[in-house]
This record gives C-alpha cells, sequence and structure tokens, in this order.
C-alpha cells in the first residue's frame, strides 16, 4: 500500500523522549524540551516569537482571542479548507463571511475580500492550502488600508517561502499544527508565531490558564483562559524532528517535481500554479481533473485506492455544510471553490515515499486516461 501521508520518525525521537521520561518533566511545566523547541523553531522561520501549544486548532483559536475578535466582529475566510479554519471563527462568537478561492493555487481570491470587507470586518484567515502560498503582498495591503488583522492559516505550508519569508510570518500571527500527516510531527501539536512582543505576551497568557503566581505561590486566574499548552514529552519529539527539517523540505520538493515530470502531458490533469518568487513546500501534492481527462474524479479515486494507492479527493466546501449554512457566502456562490473540491485529488506525499512508489501512482493515472490522446 502506499498511504497518502505518514510520519517520517528517523531521527532522535526515541532518545530525547526517553530523557524526557526520566527526567519526570513530562508536562507543559518545567523541563527543557518545550522552551527549546519553540526557539529553535523561530530560529527556523525567522519569526521572533513562537509559542508551542496542544494542536494546530488550538493556535487558530488563540489568534482570535488573543486579538479581542468575538461577538459583532466578522471575519473573512476561505470555504475551501479544512474545518478547524472556521470552527474556531465560531468559538469567539464571530461571524463568518466566506469567499470564494482563485483557480491557480486555490487560495482565497483576493478581489473577492476587497469586496467583503464592511464596517464589522475585524480579521482575515488566508488559507495557504496543501503548502500553496495565498497572495500575502496584497492581503496586507488591503488590511493596513481597512484597519484588519491577518491571521495566517500556516497549518499545511511550513517551509513554504516567498522572497521575504515563510509561510506564517507575513500576517499579524501565524498559526502552525503538528498532526501525524504534517511536514514535521508532535503526534499531536501546533505551534502559533508573531513578531508582535505585545501578541505573544497575550498568547501566552492565554494558553496558560490566564495563570498568575503571587509572591506566596498562590495562582489566581483574572481572566478566563485556556489549557492550550504542549506538553515536555510532545516538544521533545518535535525537536527531534525539527532537526531533520531541511532534509524534510528538501525531500517533497523532489517528490513534486518527479510527479510534475511523471504526469506532464496529460490532457485534463492539472498542478497548482506557484508564482516565481515563491519556494513551495506541498505537504499534499494535488491534482485536478477536468473533463478532458475522460474519467469522473471520484471514479479514479476509487480505483486507485482499489489499487492501493491512497488518495483523497480535496476538502468538501465548507459553506455547503449544515454547521455553517447561516453564515454569509460573498456574491451568493462560491464557483471556483466549488469547481476545485468536484475536480481535485491529493496524492501520496509522506517524506518517506519512494521514487519507485510515485512512478507506480503515475502510472496508474497515465493507464486511466479515456480521453482521445489514448
Amino acid at each position: 500500500m502506499v498511504p497518502l501521508c505518514i510520519p517520517e520518525i528517523s531521527g532522535n525521537e526515541v532518545d530525547y523522549v526517553k530523557e524526557c521520561i526520566e527526567s519526570g518533566w513530562v508536562s507543559s511545566t518545567g523541563g527543557e524540551y518545550l522552551n527549546k523547541f519553540e526557539e529553535e523553531f523561530s530560529r527556523f522561520t525567522g519569526i521572533k516569537y513562537s509559542n508551542a501549544v496542544i494542536n494546530g486548532t488550538a493556535a487558530l483559536h488563540l489568534a482570535l482571542a488573543a486579538l479581542n475578535v468575538g461577538e459583532g466582529d466578522e471575519v473573512i475566510v476561505p470555504s475551501l479548507t479544512f474545518i478547524s479554519t472556521v470552527n474556531v471563527i465560531k468559538y469567539v462568537g464571530a461571524k463568518v463571511i466566506f469567499v470564494d478561492v482563485n483557480l491557480e493555487n486555490y487560495t482565497i481570491d483576493t478581489k473577492e475580500i476587497e469586496k467583503a470587507v464592511s464596517e464589522r470586518t475585524k480579521a482575515i484567515i488566508p488559507v495557504h492550502l496543501y503548502g500553496n502560498l495565498a497572495d500575502m503582498d496584497k492581503i496586507m495591503e488591503i488590511a493596513h488600508k481597512n484597519n484588519l488583522y491577518v491571521i495566517e492559516d500556516a497549518t499545511e505550508a511550513l517551509g513554504s517561502k516567498k522572497r521575504r519569508g515563510m509561510a506564517g510570518g507575513f500576517g499579524h500571527i501565524g498559526c502552525y499544527s503538528f498532526n501525524g500527516n504534517k511536514l514535521m510531527t508532535t503526534g499531536a501539536g501546533g505551534m502559533i508565531c508573531t513578531n508582535d512582543e505585545k501578541i505573544n505576551e497575550r498568547i501566552d497568557y492565554l494558553k496558560n490558564q490566564t495563570k498568575t503566581v503571587l509572591e506566596n505561590g498562590s495562582i489566581v486566574h483574572n481572566e478566563i483562559g485556556f489549557n492550550y499548552r504542549m506538553p515536555n514529552i510532545l516538544a521533545a519529539f518535535g525537536l527531534a524532528q525539527l532537526e531533520q527539517l531541511d532534509k524534510f523540505i528538501l525531500r517533497k520538493k523532489e517528490i513534486t517535481t518527479l510527479y510534475k515530470k511523471e504526469l506532464s502531458g496529460i490532457l485534463g490533469l492539472g498542478f497548482p500554479k506557484s508564482k516565481c518568487d515563491e519556494d513551495i513546500c506541498q505537504w499534499l501534492n494535488c491534482i485536478e481533473i477536468s473533463e478532458e481527462y475522460g474519467v469522473n474524479r471520484d471514479e479514479l479515486i476509487k480505483h486507485m485506492n482499489n489499487e492501493k494507492v491512497i488518495c483523497r479527493p480535496f476538502f468538501y466546501p465548507l459553506h455547503k455544510m449544515e454547521a455553517f449554512s447561516g453564515e454569509k457566502v460573498m456574491s451568493g456562490e462560491l464557483i471556483n471553490t466549488e469547481l476545485c473540491s468536484a475536480r481535485g485529488i491529493n496524492l501520496p506525499s509522506s517524506v518517506g515515499i519512494t521514487d519507485e512508489e510515485i512512478v507506480r501512482v503515475c502510472s496508474i493515472l497515465k493507464n486511466s486516461v479515456k480521453n482521445s490522446q489514448h
């Protein structure tokens, strides 16, 4: 079987976790790994402050809470994303404003953002879907003009860069996920990053149950906070993964290059486009199947899964789900979102996938074509 995306655990993970257990400092207080992990993550991304949390959803929730987004506020977000991106807006009681994506790389359409801004808009959450970068230059321009916060959902885009920085470092806050299927993993976990010292202090305060220790050792909590801290034992695992991250990113780029080489020239099969100043690390390699290919997308996925090659469709549009039926959809419909969702496939993309396995995946795709070229 060729899995969709599984972790690569081949460094100091066992040694560091063992050291952590032997020290007795396994949870979120004490122990050396948590601080070290945060420091090294900041060094890697170039973002000044990093706060490790229990998962990517917690990072996104904390971001909104730290910026005081809540009742009466609107948050602009794409519908083509994982559900966490939108769930967190509801957690804080804000209103979701769904906008469309572009057809080039499936990220939020900046023209639609401009149409969606109102006097109640407080934040934009661009999603770097599958590692593809949203147009952060334009998004930040819109945000500055309208005095809005930008929270980057970079949970799928660690390693993707643009000339002046890494995904997650362009907005006011960047959020990452270390779930088991991500580029690097801590089992469960996430990181929330910012270059703003005051925002970082607020994040740190909120994630730690708003704990204040008095002179006599008593602990008081002056606000409602969250228990979103990352345990030291997960940070130990994460530090070992971080040590291998350059190698992981290099391999991810090799995988994308080989897929594009093997599948070039196949009518009805398209890849996302990137700009010349972008250096993309594709978390999941994606292709779009159009009519010219001659086979229905879902039939193709079923066939590949039967061949023990695990693929999955793009995310289902969130604005079509019952949980979000009451939210505002810009322009009344999101044509590109629905098109991409209906045509997109994620291909096996584990760091550990072999070139032979990629060739096998591509061979099935080549042999499945039913258009006039065959």
